[in-house]
């Protein structure tokens, strides 16, 4: 679950969450409401999801990073436009650079 920098971390021990704090710009960027049952929930986009799997690929594995970049590439999910803009939010711009390059 990605908080702001000073939010108040929730208290919640079922389901189990790794929080994450994010600066007020990393965490307004890429956000899309969406509606479900009636019910809106904010949710990150794909070059947004992309740049924070790389952000925290060494939590995550770099192979599931760079499985989302893959398949956000094929399924044209996120344009290359889309993901450098996600990573210079990010900061991981030099991480990514050579895999984006790769698959280009």
């Amino acid at each position: 679950m990605a908080i702001g920098e000073k939010d108040r971390r929730p208290r919640s021990d079922n389901p189990r969450m790794r929080i994450v704090r994010f600066s007020k710009q990393s965490l307004e960027f890429g956000q899309q409401t969406h509606y479900v049952e009636g019910v809106p929930i904010r949710i990150f986009s794909v070059a947004k999801t992309v740049a924070d799997c790389f952000k925290y690929r060494n939590k995550i594995g770099l192979d599931v990073a760079l499985e989302a970049l893959r398949e956000s590439i094929r399924n044209r999910k996120a344009t290359t436009a889309d993901l450098w803009q996600a990573a210079k939010v990010c900061r991981v711009t030099n991480v990514m650079r050579p895999y984006m390059e790769a698959l280009t």
